[in-house]
């Protein structure tokens, strides 16, 4: 089988995390590929993500590096037997693989953190405000991508809607509720959605108000997807350029600190549903 051109987020991820173990364990690639009955090539390729790996041969490895954290190696034989696709397959070579990676990460997810200073959070946005947002692409973007872009954005939502809703902390800065995306309309919608939105019991929602002297980090929004284990937790950047996936030890720290931070900023979940419903009757 040829190896994988274009490896998912998640596949990278189990190939990284092995690396990290073998190289914890002292153990050159060569000799790892050697104990597998292959070569070096064989192991850089499973730690590029570009092979898959059975759960049979990642347990191997756990044992042959001496690893001992249980939990991780269940994960990482989780991963390894992942086989099913998900709705986000349907939209491949339609959308940039970033939209998919995220989509099969929440998926996975055990809870989700955002920190949106200009936009309303991707997941938390309603069709309109998405047309709206999209709107400026409609000169370089086919008609028909953007459609996908609005349904697949939409359909994200599935993640708060199953049996066992997905933990959702959104942490919003009050430019972004104040931004008119669309016109007063669309923008008051987006304002009732949130409040709506934020009386699910598995969302918390806070505002980040113009008076807050303190956090004043206004670069890439953030999302924080926690993994089944903390080593598997993932930090997404979206910016113009499309997104940028970080999950090594001292990044996943910097961004927790920063949602923490930008927690403790914020207005309590009622203080934030008020001010969002002052917004919404000024529009």
């Amino acid at each position: 089988m040829p190896p994988r051109s274009s490896p998912t987020v998640r596949q990278a991820r189990l190939g990284a995390e092995l690396r990290k173990l073998r190289e914890a364990a002292g153990m050159a690639a060569r000799e790892a590929g050697a104990f597998l009955g292959g070569n070096q090539a064989q192991i850089s390729h499973i730690e590029a993500g570009r092979w898959g790996v059975s759960a049979d041969r990642v347990r191997r490895l756990a044992t042959r590096y001496s690893a001992l954290d249980q939990k991780l190696i269940d994960a990482l034989c989780a991963m390894a037997e992942e086989r099913r696709k998900g709705w986000w397959e349907e939209y491949r070579g339609i959308l940039d693989p970033g939209f998919l990676d995220l989509a099969e990460l929440e998926h996975h997810a055990t809870h989700l953190r955002c920190v949106n200073v200009i936009n309303v959070p991707g997941i938390l946005q309603t069709e309109e405000y998405i047309r709206a947002i999209h709107h400026s692409y409609r000169h370089v973007l086919p008609a028909e991508n953007i459609e996908a872009r609005v349904e697949f954005r939409l359909r994200r939502r599935t993640i708060l809607e199953r049996d066992a809703p997905l933990p959702l902390n959104v942490i919003v800065h009050e430019a972004a509720l104040r931004m008119r995306f669309g016109g007063r309309k669309v923008a008051r919608g987006q304002l009732e959605y949130l409040l709506e939105a934020s009386e699910q019991p598995s969302v918390t929602l806070r505002v980040l108000p113009f008076t807050c002297e303190e956090f004043i980090e206004a670069t890439d929004a953030p999302t924080y997807v926690g993994g089944v284990v903390p080593q598997l937790d993932t930090v997404q950047l979206d910016n113009p350029m499309g997104s940028v996936y970080l999950g090594a030890e001292a990044q996943l720290n910097r961004y927790r600190m920063l949602i923490d931070f930008a927690e403790c900023s914020s207005l309590s979940e009622a203080e934030s549903r008020q001010l969002i419903h002052h917004l919404a009757r000024e529009l």
